[in-house]
């Protein structure tokens, strides 16, 4: 009991001094620790971290890119048509609000389908002649080369 009242004084006596030592072991040879830097501020560790995010962002972008280049592009071309179909759709409002150009538009449509009708659709000769012209355009589109039938 005694032995060990006395380690604890020991250890206690060292350690008002702020340093705690074990008895019998000497000190004055061991590596000493620079004294701890200032710890940092809340503030000084966001700026620090922002920093270090902004000079990695051209990097993370790149990579990011590269990696999903098919699907962005694709997003994009998405959303392109959305907005173009949007853009029509409001010119063609705004032109049909105009009080004599909607009924014309009507008319010209209804003549054109009643001739395209006509021309096209009524004889067997015609609807050939019609599904060539197609398959030509579609060919011409693609870029693969056909004989013409029509020359």
């Amino acid at each position: 009991m005694e032995t060990e009242q006395q380690q604890l004084e020991s250890i206690n006596a060292t350690s008002s001094q702020g340093m705690l030592a074990l008895e019998g072991v000497e000190t004055t040879n061991l590596p000493k620790l620079p004294p701890a830097a200032e710890p940092e501020s809340q503030w000084q560790q966001v700026s620090r971290q922002t920093a270090h995010f902004l000079e990695q962002l051209p990097e993370y972008l790149g990579k990011f890119f590269n990696d999903y280049k098919q699907p962005l592009t694709t997003l994009s071309l998405i959303l392109a048509a959305i907005i173009t179909l949007k853009v029509v759709l409001a010119i063609l409002d705004a032109i049909n609000d105009i009080p004599i150009l909607s009924p014309t538009f009507e008319l010209i449509g209804i003549g054109y389908a009643t001739w395209f009708t006509f021309r096209y659709l009524i004889k067997a000769s015609t609807r050939q002649e019609l599904s060539i012209k197609i398959q030509l355009l579609k060919n011409e589109i693609v870029g693969e080369e056909i004989s013409n039938p029509l020359s």
